[in-house]
């Protein structure tokens, strides 16, 4: 596939670094020399400087031969505008970076009428994710596949869990649910663990099980698994706009805190729900007295990453909050995983990740049998969804036979509608759905994953 991608911020060069790695043609565009240098010289792209909304330049990367054409510049209106040329000029597929709420009720219309495959909100997506966190305050991330049948939640092991020295061949006895726990990561350290695995505090395990059995196995560990009922947001930027509103809608209660006098009456006449404070959200008496102590969930989301860590272990030491941290900048995120400031957001991710997810459906049709892919633990870990055919090697063989590589692990089968957490008896039957979970990165087909 011949992708062009427009605009070399964060997104653009997170899409640029992991489509190029998975060996697709890659031509990025931006007006600013050096960080095409730098991106040419890092990764194997092919870069041009200049305006991408320009046909000239365009024809220049190819467009006449591209699959797909990606615009995440900072403007959302060059950005469709991008697209509207790549259409006109080499009627190839297009996604197009959107994130002002003021467009969010039109994208329906702006992507018909300008013949768009998908139009990608950072804000949005980075919204979503946060409030599917608070829906689970248990969990560090959650994550939905096969349909949101299955569900793949993070969670750090406490002091004193039950979890504590646990092999995880006795926990399936021990706590009487069916769950896998297929990764765990252990300082800089990413496992994917077998039965005699003995797992400590501190790990980072992710559970692999249905909605229902997810429930039931944080219950067995005596852990909330309710949704918050109230939340304090600091900072009034367009996430919080976005996560305010889902929310709200579900009773949740709202506290924004945000300095600019003028943005407060942006949020108060988008918001008339949540309550809005005008002050420093950096300040601990005024923390304080807007309820620190009480309340149940606390998103730091200021446009400074150092801000947002530190107002998330001020958190930590006065309240048991469930803490998010939006962070920008990922060049830091060992120390700041090793912080403990609760469950970290990082938007470029989440929308590289979205777009990823609608390339390798463009794969899909054009031969590859994977559904969907998903990527965790820093990029350390796929998720794959295969939809096994007719002439799969690994149809009708019972799991414990298949020669699969040492860096695989059959996670999940979906078969009929029903969800399998496979044991070695099991077999995968042709048009099952199922998911695969691997430290190794760049699958095509099921017949990667064997030996």
């Amino acid at each position: 596939m011949r992708i062009i991608i427009v605009g070399c911020g964060n997104v653009g060069a997170t899409l640029a670094e992991q489509l190029s790695k998975e060996g697709y043609n890659i031509t990025v565009i931006d007006t600013k020399e050096q960080v095409i240098t730098a991106l040419s010289n890092a990764y194997d792209v092919l870069g041009l400087v200049g305006n991408g909304a320009s046909y000239e330049i365009q024809t220049e990367a190819g467009i006449n031969q591209a699959d797909l054409l990606i615009a995440v510049t900072g403007s959302d209106e060059l950005n469709l505008l991008c697209c509207l040329i790549a259409r006109k000029a080499g009627g190839c597929h297009t996604i197009a970076r959107v994130s002002n709420p003021v467009y969010s009720r039109e994208i329906s219309f702006i992507k018909e009428e300008l013949g768009l495959s998908m139009i990608i909100n950072p804000q949005l997506a980075s919204a979503r994710e946060m409030a599917r966190i608070l829906k689970f305050p248990s969990a560090l991330k959650v994550d939905s596949f096969a349909k949101s049948r299955v569900e793949l939640v993070s969670y750090r092991i406490e002091e004193g869990s039950p979890l504590c020295n646990m092999l995880l061949k006795n926990m399936a006895g021990k706590l009487r649910c069916n769950v896998l726990i297929p990764i765990v990561e252990r300082g800089e350290e990413v496992v994917i663990p077998d039965g005699n695995f003995e797992l400590k505090e501190k790990d980072v395990i992710s559970i692999v099980a249905e909605p229902r059995r997810m429930i039931e196995f944080f219950k067995r560990l005596k852990l909330p698994t309710a949704a918050v009922r109230d939340a304090i947001l600091i900072g009034g930027g367009r996430t919080s706009i976005y996560l305010a509103k889902q929310l709200l809608e579900t009773g949740v209660m709202v506290k924004i805190i945000e300095r600019d006098p003028m943005r407060c009456e942006v949020l108060s006449e988008m918001l008339p729900g949540a309550m809005v404070i005008q002050g420093d959200g950096t300040d601990k008496e005024l923390l304080l007295e807007e309820g620190l102590l009480r309340t149940e969930a606390f998103v730091a989301m200021t446009n400074i990453d150092e801000e947002n860590i530190m107002l998330s272990l001020f958190a930590k030491s006065l309240s048991k909050a469930k803490r998010i941290t939006k962070v920008h900048r990922v060049a830091y995120d060992e120390i700041i995983d090793n912080l403990e400031v609760g469950s970290v957001i990082y938007p470029k991710y989440i929308t590289a990740e979205y777009i990823i997810k609608y390339v390798r459906a463009m794969h899909n049709s054009m031969g590859s049998n994977i559904e969907a892919l998903y990527r965790l633990s820093d990029n350390r870990v796929e998720v794959v969804e295969f939809r096994i055919k007719e002439d799969s090697p690994v149809a009708g063989i019972p799991l414990q036979e298949l020669k699969l590589r040492k860096d695989m692990l059959i996670a999940c089968i979906t078969h009929r509608g029903q969800v399998i957490i496979p044991g070695g008896q099991d077999k995968i039957q042709v048009g099952d759905l199922v998911i695969l979970l691997t430290t190794a990165t760049g699958l095509h087909d099921i017949r990667d994953a064997l030996r």
